[in-house]
């Protein structure tokens, strides 16, 4: 017979994303609208073992849907890595009656829900990063916003790049994933997309690229590069050095992050929150809500975390066909 779940605790960990906060909401109204308490936990897992947690009802979430960030606010937390903390973290939401549980963050967050649902709470997993590199679903909370925060930059950038004849290194987020990058490079038009998953450091023919360009009459030349790669800057200064092109490196950071959620991150956070809700109401638990051929789906956390994710061949190609 499926548990049933009272109380549905809901906290963010890991990096904060655009359209968290219209999870959270989703979270509340879904879960009071069927009768069921709702306890938000503040600052993750450390939160969590710190116990922040307060009650929250429909007027807590009022007015969020357009902020960025999380009200809830995010940390990562050492101690839930270890069977100690999982374990204290499980009676602790015993404790405040939570017999269910939101996880809004990325593959680090699901295996800390994975263990509180071994545990025997009931937990669900909803896709919160900008980098979009969790296996299971085609889109993850916040990645709409960053990317659309990292072209409005870049944009910016290429129209001062054009005025000075420059060629610039613009660093966009992503540590292990290049999924900003790609996407970026071919909305923003770039002649060279530096990619995690695919630089092979060869800086020769990049700068081979940059001198051919130039000779062709491009009056600029746009390199979006991964964090994952990182070194903007040295990049930037041996490009001159070789090409004797004035060449400046800039680094976009953590505004990606931040910024008022775009349509798609409102909706799609919304529905994700629902969507969780409402298979805890079931009985469900250890499963990840994900994005698929048009639907909302759910898996199991042990077989997302088991799946694997590789940039499209044919996106990465059309990227540099178009780049010539």
């Amino acid at each position: 017979m499926a548990k049933e779940i009272n109380t549905i605790g809901v906290l963010t960990s890991g990096g904060d994303a655009p359209g968290m906060n219209a999870a959270i909401r989703a979270v509340v109204r879904e879960a009071i609208l069927k009768g069921k308490k709702v306890k938000g936990i503040r600052r993750g897992y450390a939160g969590l073992l710190q116990e922040e947690i307060e009650d929250m009802g429909p007027r807590s979430v009022s007015d969020i849907i357009q902020r960025g960030g999380t009200i809830l606010q995010t940390a990562r937390c050492k101690e839930f890595t270890t069977p100690e903390g999982q374990q204290r973290g499980a009676e602790i939401c015993r404790k405040h009656g939570i017999d269910g549980i939101v996880v809004i963050g990325g593959d680090g967050s699901f295996k800390g829900a994975q263990k509180l649902a071994s545990l025997g709470i009931n937990t669900i997993g909803l896709p919160g990063t900008i980098d979009l590199d969790i296996a299971c679903t085609e889109y993850t909370i916040g990645f709409d916003t960053a990317l659309n925060t990292a072209m409005e930059a870049i944009d910016k950038v290429r129209d001062t790049s054009t005025s000075h004849e420059r060629c610039s290194v613009i660093e966009v987020m992503g540590r292990g994933a290049g999924y900003i990058a790609l996407w970026t490079g071919i909305a923003n038009g770039a002649e060279d997309i530096l990619l995690p998953e695919k630089y092979d450091y060869s800086e020769q023919r990049l700068i081979k690229h940059i001198i051919d360009n130039r000779k062709k009459g491009k009056q600029h030349h746009i390199i979006i590069n991964a964090e994952g790669i990182g070194h903007s800057m040295s990049l930037a200064q041996r490009i001159e050095a070789a090409t004797g092109i004035e060449t400046r490196a800039t680094i976009l950071g953590h505004m990606q992050r931040g910024g008022s959620p775009t349509c798609k991150d409102r909706v799609y956070a919304s529905m994700m929150g629902a969507y969780a809700v409402d298979l805890l109401c079931q009985g469900a638990t250890n499963r990840v809500v994900g994005y698929r051929h048009g639907d909302f789906v759910d898996f199991d956390i042990d077989e997302a975390l088991a799946m694997t994710k590789t940039i499209s061949e044919y996106m990465y190609e059309v990227g540099q066909n178009l780049s010539r």
